[in-house]
């Protein structure tokens, strides 16, 4: 009984649609279709590291917009705009962390005081 509803049926089916199998196609690409292909996983990686800055993400919020809906719509983008943001992205300014910036100074100043070019801690 199981057999006659439920194999029988199935078995059917099963060879029937044996014939509709897909045919898979393969082609060599060319070296700057690659290239092109690695420069776009360059962009977005850097345009995505970018957009990941707790920063970013609190000013993407003051402004109404979702990080997820933007990091959607980043990977929707074509080649051509999205070399265009990680150019914008780039043009922006720096000094994002300041306190690096101030301990990259004092650790120069150290040095050059170790060394005698300069007698900036002896005044203090």
């Amino acid at each position: 009984m199981f057999r006659r509803f439920l194999v029988m049926p199935l078995l059917i089916v099963a060879l029937m649609s044996y014939g509709f199998a897909g045919t898979a196609s393969a082609a060599v690409i060319s070296t700057q279709q690659a290239l092109s292909a690695e420069a776009r996983a360059a962009s977005e990686t850097d345009v995505r590291s970018a957009l990941a800055r707790e920063d970013v993400r609190n000013a993407m919020q003051r402004l109404g917009v979702d990080p997820v809906d933007a990091d959607g719509r980043l990977a929707s983008l074509s080649d051509a705009e999205l070399v265009r943001l990680q150019g914008e992205l780039d043009q922006l300014p720096a000094g994002g962390d300041a306190l690096a910036v101030i301990g990259v100074v004092f650790l120069v100043l150290l040095i050059l005081e170790l060394v005698g070019v300069t007698n900036v801690f002896n005044r203090v």
